[in-house]
């Protein structure tokens, strides 16, 4: 009986240490009113940061429109570029890592007035590269531009929320 109260007392001070200090469990951000109707206007709509931008937003209570007319507010992708650079060679000039590089320029109007200016985002990761297994060493390079893109949605997310 003891113990039992032991660990129930050992819990709540673990959970009021943690709510002390500002702890929260990471979730869904609530966007401001004016962006509750967006428009995402980009170039490459099937692209892997605005794919990844579109879920963020609906999952955060959006609404997604394709009519300008009917947003509230547009987010406007200005670059969404994806790089592969080599970083290294093997002594028979055949690349051995690369480095992956995700760069987005993006804007945000509501109203016809800018809410927030032109910003930029990037993320960079490394990839180590094998011609033995190259089907694998693809499909890792596509997973890890996936998660570049995701990566930058949540730091475009956190931006706008801040808004």
């Amino acid at each position: 009986m003891n113990a039992r109260l032991l660990r129930f007392a050992a819990l709540g001070c673990a959970l009021l240490v943690a709510a002390g200090c500002g702890f929260r469990l990471q979730g869904h951000r609530t966007l401001p009113a004016v962006l509750r109707v967006s428009l995402i206007e980009a170039t490459d709509k099937q692209s892997d940061f605005v794919q990844a931008l579109r879920k963020e937003l609906l999952s955060s209570g959006a609404q997604l429109t394709t009519q300008s007319v009917d947003a509230t507010a547009v987010v406007r992708v200005i670059t969404d570029n994806f790089q592969r650079r080599v970083l290294s060679v093997s002594a028979t000039d055949q690349p051995q890592e690369y480095e992956l590089t995700y760069l987005v320029h993006f804007s945000v109007t509501a109203g016809g007035k800018e809410i927030l200016a032109d910003q930029e985002v990037s993320a960079v990761r490394d990839l180590t590269f094998d011609e033995t297994i190259l089907l694998a060493k693809n499909n890792e390079e596509a997973i890890l531009r996936g998660a570049l893109a995701h990566d930058l949605a949540n730091v475009v997310m956190r931006r706008l929320a801040n808004l």
